[in-house]
Parts: structure tokens; C-alpha cells; sequence
């Protein structure tokens, strides 16, 4: 490798990492006028736009369709999810874009990997071999995440699909085990199980969604059963074997009960994140010691965002960390707030979730009651034949603030909890909320009706 032997290059940022959390916080520091430079070593744009969030909502939205009996046949569905991708008759997606915006807003990108060389300095090993040496008053590390593969016997062998494979194949399996009943868990599931393909979700919760409300993780799994997918939860995997199942299929041995099996076999288990190659020793930070708890300040002018910083793993949340990094560090007085962070699932029914449950508030001492609706027979539900969903709130007694919502509904019902996103941000009783005027029919409206009878019954 070798130095590009010319004097440092100094910023007033260095970003590492140009996903979600690292795009949002270069544009911001860029439009409040300072200078930015952006380390990539992969897809400017990172997982959301190429292997995440996008290509899997333009894979569920042709499975919906197709379910219903629309001409959206699976080569039309891996044509437009390879559009919106940019990968149109090659193999690997383009992210020229994302690069151009942030060279036309005056930012600095580098393609190499990036490490720490001690406070405010940053080292990169470019892909033609040339040492690039950067410095900066502020270094925000956005390097975001990569899946978990369990250490599960013969797992390896069997070759298994990540987000990445099952959101970019172009061929369908006939039959697929998801290890994994999250959000990405349960939104493939579904995709492929309307596309025909024998679909099994195997998760060691005691029920899918396990961080998401109770009657949220109850709707989806009806949807998912609705459309064919076998739920085995409770249940963990302990081995794989490879083509050891029928027509050459992979065979995976649970703690309890039968094997599944299938031609593949999806993981969906969790995350990992690549912090133990950047150099953090060098300015002083333990990553084995590390607790990221949302508050983004590791070290003098070092900064965590985006899903290695916690509390959560979301897009919008990488995008509101990335900019409030970029105010913190510029003297701004803010501080992260995490109060009402939504929890959207876009499975049919949509699962959306923020705040407490009863539960959790409870738990934590609060004087809560709660009110639930049926979406299914509200005017919204009859008028789009919807089987599963409720509104769910959860209220203060005291205060009679909204400490939680939970919405599970028809396509569109995850719009609805913005509504509880800002009461519980704001502190709205549930009187404003009930005085609000809702559209008609709506999930909206549902949400209206619980606060309507809230207010009634706390009177």
C-alpha cells in the first residue's frame, strides 16, 4: 500500500460510512456551511436503498398485488425491484446518485476503509492502493450494520441468504426457512409465500414481532398464516444439514418438535456491527466496553449514529441521529429525544408501534389504562375487507397523556401512528386528541374513536 505522500487533508467533519445516518448528517453539516468529507467503502446510500427498506416495500407491493389476482407475475417484481435498486441489466447496484448529491452539496467522497489514528485523524486505505490521511475537528462514525449469522452446526455449508440475497434474487426458491420472526423475518416471509414458495419462519420468541405490541404481533402472524406460512415460535434452530432433505433441500433440526426444511434458507436473526476494525483504541474507546445508549458522544469530538449508537435500529432513526450529531457538534442546544420512536411493519396487515404498552407502563409505575378498537369492524375495515388489526392506546391516568399506541391494519395504517408519535413527543392530553377532527374512513379515524372513549371514561 502506498502513502499518497502529500500534507493532510482536513475537514471540519470526517464521516465514516455513507448510509442513512451518514448521508443525513454530511448534507446537514454541508447546508450549514462547512466542509465534509465521506468515507465508502461499499454502496454510497448503504443497506436501506440497495438491500433493506426499499427493495423489500417494491417486493411486498407486488406480492400484494399478485395475491389479489393483479397481472404482477415474479420476473415483473424482480424487474422493478431491480430498478429501484439500480441494477438494470447488471449485477450489482449503482450508487452513483448518491454520490453525485453529495459532491453537488460540496462534500468529498472517498471510496477505501476507513480507521482512527488518534484523536480527530483518520486513515484510508483507498481500493488503488493509495494511504489517504484526513483530519477534523469532528469524526462521526456512521458505519452502520451487517446480518448475524448464528453459530449453529452445519449452517455454513448450507450456504444461507442474508436480507441482501433474498431482497436481489432473481429466482424463486421453491420453499424457504426464515430464521428470524422480526420485521425483515416477517415481511419476506410474506413475499415469498405469495409468490408461491413454501415459507416457514422458525423463531425462539414466544411469538413473532417480539419487541412490537402483543396485538400487533398476533394480526401479523394471522396475515402470514392466512397466506400459507407455517409460524413455528418457541423454538430455536441447534443444527443444518445440508441437502440432507427431500429433492436435495436443506434440513434444519430444532430444539423441540420436527425439522423444517427448505431449498433455502434465510437468517434474519439480528445485526452485527463492524466496529472492531476501526481504530477506536486509538482515541481512547474500549469496544468491548462500549454501551452505545443513544446519547452519540463517545469521545471529544467523536460521534456514534445510526445503528451501532442504539437504542433502536431504524431508517428514520439513522436519519434524525445523523443530523442531531451534526447540531450537537456544531453548539446547537439539543439532545437527542427518544420518547416516541415509531415501529413500522409492512406486512399485510401493516404494524406500527410507539411508546409503552400497558405492560411496560405499568411497570414503570405509571397509572395506565388502556382502550382497544377493532380496525376489521370499523367503517375503514369493512370498506377494505379487512380480516386482523386493532388501535390500541395507552393512557395516563393522572395526566391522561398517550404513553403508547399500537396500530395493526390495512395497507396505509401505519400512516396513522404519526398522530401518537407527536401527542407523546408533545405531551397532548387525550382531550385535544379526541377533539380532533379524523377523516372519514380512515385508520385515523379508529385511532380518533379510541381518544373519543378514552376522554369519556377518564371523565
Amino acid at each position: 500500500m502506498r502513502s499518497s505522500g502529500g500534507s493532510m487533508d482536513t475537514f471540519d467533519f470526517v464521516v465514516i460510512g455513507a448510509g442513512a445516518a451518514g448521508e443525513a448528517a454530511a448534507h446537514l453539516a454541508l447546508v450549514r456551511g462547512r466542509s465534509v468529507a465521506v468515507v465508502e467503502r461499499d454502496l454510497a446510500g448503504g443497506s436501506c436503498p440497495f438491500w433493506a427498506c426499499m427493495p423489500s416495500k417494491t417486493l411486498l407491493h407486488a406480492a400484494a398485488l399478485h395475491a389479489v389476482g393483479d397481472t404482477y407475475p415474479w420476473p415483473r417484481a424482480s424487474d422493478r425491484r431491480d430498478y429501484m435498486i439500480v441494477r438494470e441489466g447488471i449485477d450489482y447496484p449503482d450508487d452513483s446518485s448518491h454520490v453525485h448529491a453529495l459532491e453537488a452539496a460540496g462534500g468529498t467522497v472517498i471510496r477505501g476503509t476507513a480507521r482512527l489514528d488518534g484523536p480527530g485523524r483518520v486513515v484510508v486505505a483507498q481500493a488503488d492502493g493509495v494511504t489517504r490521511e484526513l483530519a477534523a475537528k469532528d469524526v462521526i462514525v456512521a458505519v452502520g450494520s451487517g446480518s448475524k449469522i448464528p453459530p449453529i452446526e452445519g449452517l455454513e455449508a448450507c450456504d444461507p441468504w442474508t436480507n441482501r440475497e433474498a431482497t436481489s434474487t432473481r429466482e424463486l426458491p421453491s420453499s424457504l426457512v426464515v430464521l428470524g420472526g422480526g420485521p425483515t423475518g416477517v415481511e419476506l416471509a410474506q413475499v415469498y409465500a405469495r409468490y408461491g414458495v413454501a415459507t416457514t419462519i422458525v423463531e425462539h420468541n414466544a411469538r413473532l414481532l417480539a419487541r412490537d405490541h402483543p396485538r400487533n404481533s398476533e394480526a401479523v402472524r394471522s396475515g402470514l398464516e392466512r397466506d400459507g406460512v407455517a409460524v413455528r415460535t418457541g423454538v430455536q434452530a441447534v443444527r443444518a444439514r445440508a441437502g440432507a432433505g427431500s429433492r436435495g433441500n436443506h434440513v434444519v433440526d430444532l430444539d423441540s418438535g420436527p425439522s423444517v426444511e427448505g431449498e433455502r434458507i434465510l437468517v434474519a436473526i439480528g445485526r452485527s456491527f463492524p466496529l472492531a476494525e476501526l481504530g477506536l483504541g486509538s482515541v481512547g474507546v474500549d469496544v468491548l466496553t462500549l454501551r452505545p445508549d443513544g446519547r452519540l458522544l463517545v469521545g471529544p469530538g467523536l460521534w456514534l449514529i445510526g445503528d451501532p449508537a442504539g437504542p433502536e435500529m431504524h431508517t428514520h432513526l439513522s436519519h434524525y441521529q445523523g443530523e442531531m450529531a451534526v447540531r450537537m457538534a456544531l453548539g446547537d442546544p439539543v439532545r437527542p429525544d427518544y420518547r416516541a420512536i415509531p415501529r413500522c411493519t409492512y406486512a399485510d396487515p401493516e404494524a406500527a408501534f410507539v411508546g409503552l404498552s400497558l405492560e411496560q407502563a405499568q411497570a414503570g409505575g405509571d397509572d395506565a389504562v388502556e382502550f382497544v378498537e377493532s380496525v376489521p369492524t370499523s367503517a375503514k375495515g369493512y370498506v377494505s375487507e379487512t380480516e386482523f388489526g386493532h388501535v390500541t392506546i395507552v393512557v395516563d391516568r393522572a395526566s391522561r397523556t398517550l404513553l403508547g399506541a399500537a396500530i395493526a391494519g390495512p395497507p396505509g395504517s401505519t400512516e396513522a401512528i404519526h398522530e401518537a408519535v407527536l401527542a407523546i413527543k408533545t405531551g397532548l392530553t387525550i382531550d385535544v386528541l379526541a377533539d380532533t377532527i379524523h377523516a372519514f374512513p380512515t385508520t385515523a379515524r379508529v385511532f380518533g374513536a379510541a381518544c373519543i372513549r378514552a376522554a369519556r371514561e377518564l371523565a
